[in-house]
């Protein structure tokens, strides 16, 4: 009997170079992500330490010019810290996205791989129905041609 041959395996084949390109983007995604997360924490800590520092200066006491620098510096990083919450947001979703569309690939890829393992099975099946129909008629023969010479 030839050698198992699925004939759709360059679907396959493709649909698994799909899958790895969509598994690819979905972690430069990610990477992006958590980039993103640190540069937020990084900012309120900027901004948490500058507020901690700007309060200690107002006990102490200082010039207006001082408190109007460090309420300009504590209103810019506020603004930074809320242009990255924005992209954070538009990240996720683009992950979130990007997700699916993996999860979809990723579904087509086994469906595909499970129709090719049930008919490696059924290929099996056959191979060793025939091979027992082979060492039956072997076995037959032998017996027909003892009988013969008998």
């Amino acid at each position: 009997m030839k050698k198992f041959s699925f004939s759709l395996d360059t679907v396959l084949n493709y649909k698994e170079q799909v899958l790895d390109g969509l598994k690819a983007e979905h972690m430069k995604i990610l990477v992006r992500v958590r980039k993103c997360e640190d540069e937020i924490e990084q900012l309120e800590q900027t901004y948490r330490s500058g507020a901690r520092e700007f309060d200690q200066k107002k006990r102490i006491g200082m010039g207006a010019q001082d408190m109007y620098i460090y309420d300009n510096f504590l209103q810019g990083v506020q603004k930074q810290i809320e242009i990255k919450l924005e992209e954070f947001a538009q990240l996720k979703k683009k992950e979130e996205a990007q997700r699916e569309k993996v999860v979809e690939a990723k579904k087509e890829s086994s469906s595909i791989q499970k129709l090719k393992e049930k008919h490696a099975e059924e290929y099996r099946k056959q191979e060793q129905k025939e091979t027992e129909q082979m060492i039956e008629e072997f076995v037959s023969t032998q017996s027909a041609f003892a009988k013969l010479n008998e």
